[in-house]
């Protein structure tokens, strides 16, 4: 268990998130050491650690949902038209609200791959400029502001438990986290969404619901978009036709760095996370160090070509080891 927890990607990327911190730290202490470098230092993550655990789920199963920015965007957009129109609004009911939603429109990206057998990609690359279209035509010019929104809503999106200061967002999306990787890890049909990734054709000659893993991994990436726009309006306090712009990328990008194979069938939800973490943390931390934007951005897609590159260096390795145990097996039993 030490052994594989060393060699663990997951370490790797916590051991390069510290350094990282504490180089930043030499530069500028408050950095960490202030109350407003400590708290964005676990909300910045939050969101995209959200949108990284429901894209896992995809990623495991082959294939890629690229509209989580603007079914994130759309379902804050939405929640946000709600409580303008209700501002009593539970703060509970517009997390309810926005998950729904969210879980609807992956429930349409995952019918249009399920049953119309279209690669993923394709897909959710469609959806994403159609609900994207369709924001902007429903927000038009209009933005919702802080004065619309519940006070309690944006009250949660500053609080922070006491003395420790974690923020309330975080710990929203470490428990989504917690039951994601126990669902993966611990049931059959988290399991399932693994072999289906690592081999379709095999996984379908065993009987497994291919269609409905795909589907369930659809919705399941929608449902975390939706609760992503949530935590944007609790968070930001205003949303625009452009909320959630780019972060289907990030999500992307944070599985990738964390270990969820491109390709399918390998990766955790945690090695996701411990890939956001690093993402926004670069991000906040180059500009510190006086690193110009357009490194900023060379750095992180050098990270992303890095992992590709290292888990097809992996994947290789350990089919070389498995047939030279083949091998070795067959000319035992033959002896």
């Amino acid at each position: 268990m030490i052994r594989s927890i060393l060699r663990s990607r997951e370490l790797s990327i916590f051991l390069a998130f510290t350094i990282l911190v504490v180089v930043t730290c030499l530069v500028n202490p408050k950095f960490v050491f202030s109350i407003d470098g400590w708290r964005d230092l676990w909300v910045t993550p939050s969101i995209v650690l959200v949108l990284a655990v429901g894209q896992a789920f995809v990623i495991i199963s082959k294939n890629v949902d690229l509209s989580v920015g603007s079914v994130m965007g759309l379902s804050a957009f939405v929640v946000g038209l709600m409580n303008a129109a209700w501002i009593g609004m539970p703060p509970l009911l517009t997390f309810l609200a926005s998950i729904s939603i969210g879980a609807l429109l992956g429930l349409f990206n995952g019918t249009l791959v399920a049953i119309a057998k279209v690669p993923g990609m394709v897909i959710s690359l469609g959806t994403m400029y159609a609900y994207r279209g369709f924001l902007v035509v429903l927000a038009g010019s209009r933005r919702i502001n802080a004065s619309e929104l519940n006070p309690d809503l944006l009250a949660l999106g500053v609080a922070s438990v006491p003395v420790v200061r974690i923020p309330y967002i975080t710990l929203i999306a470490v428990a989504l986290l917690i039951v994601a990787a126990w669902y993966l890890r611990n049931t059959r049909s988290g399991r399932e969404f693994y072999a289906i990734g690592s081999g379709p054709e095999a996984a379908e000659l065993y009987g497994l619901k291919i269609r409905t893993r795909m589907l369930a991994s659809f919705i399941i990436s929608g449902a975390c978009a939706g609760l992503a726009g949530a935590l944007y309006a609790a968070r930001y306090g205003t949303i625009s036709s452009g909320a959630g712009t780019g972060f289907e990328l990030q999500a992307i990008g944070a599985a990738v760095i964390g270990g969820v194979a491109i390709v399918g069938g390998s990766g955790t939800v945690i090695g996701a996370a411990a890939g956001a973490l690093l993402l926004t943390t670069i991000g906040r931390s180059l500009p510190i160090l006086g690193i110009q934007d357009f490194w900023q951005k060379a750095v992180l897609g050098a990270l992303i070509l890095s992992a590709i590159i290292l888990d097809r260096v992996l994947a290789n390795r350990t089919a070389k080891r498995l047939i030279a145990e083949r091998l070795v097996e067959t000319q035992r039993r033959q002896t």
